[in-house]
């Protein structure tokens, strides 16, 4: 796995959208809708060719036939860091090595952009959806190179977890990233430490 993309959840795009600027200070760009989820979402662009997705429910269409991706039916209260996604190149061969209920294979696309993503028959990840979605680009792909460049760098990456050895020592086995930590806590939580150009900002 490789680190994607991180998002954050909300039960409206705008405010999703709002929780991001106003925290790191720097604009996102539109992104577009989501077909079997029916979601909508807009993007910031990282370096080290990550990004920060805000996604919501999309009203203006009816609702999916599924549960929606990133346990987004059961979000409330106010927008907040919820879910963060790593790449495969190989989803079939992925998935098996993969704690139960990493979810299935499914087709998804936004406008132009196609690609593969892994979601489960309730739409949550394991472990409290601290388990990143998986997800798989086509060849030479991925929507992190039409962003606009904002000088925002994701420095640390921190999962909280009651149990978080078992959480490391499975993602241990599939990522080595120095930016992600897994840290015991008594609820499940995530934190993502960015450094931009007013400052160290946090989420």
């Amino acid at each position: 796995m490789q680190f994607d993309h991180l998002v954050v959840g909300g039960t409206e795009l705008d405010a999703a959208r709002a929780h991001i600027e106003d925290a790191l200070g720097v604009a996102m760009q539109p992104g577009g809708t989501h077909a079997v989820f029916q979601t909508h979402n807009a993007l910031m662009g990282l370096e080290d060719g990550l990004y920060l997705e805000a996604i919501a429910p999309n009203p203006a269409v009816a609702a999916p036939t599924r549960p929606r991706w990133y346990d987004l039916d059961r979000f409330t209260g106010p927008a907040r860091l919820s879910n963060w996604a790593c790449s495969v190149k190989d989803m079939a061969r992925a998935l098996p090595e993969m704690p139960e209920g990493a979810g299935a294979p499914v087709d998804v696309h936004r406008g132009d952009l196609h690609w593969q993503m892994a979601v489960s028959d309730d739409g949550t990840t394991p472990f409290d959806n601290l388990w990143p979605a998986l997800i798989c680009w086509p060849e030479g792909v991925h929507p992190a190179r039409a962003l606009a460049p904002t000088g925002v760098r994701l420095k640390r990456f921190t999962l909280i977890h009651p149990d978080a050895l078992t959480l490391e020592v499975a993602l241990g086995a599939h990522l080595r990233d120095d930016r992600v930590a897994v840290e015991q806590g008594p609820a499940p939580a995530m934190q993502a430490e960015f450094a931009t150009p007013h400052g160290d900002r946090t989420l």
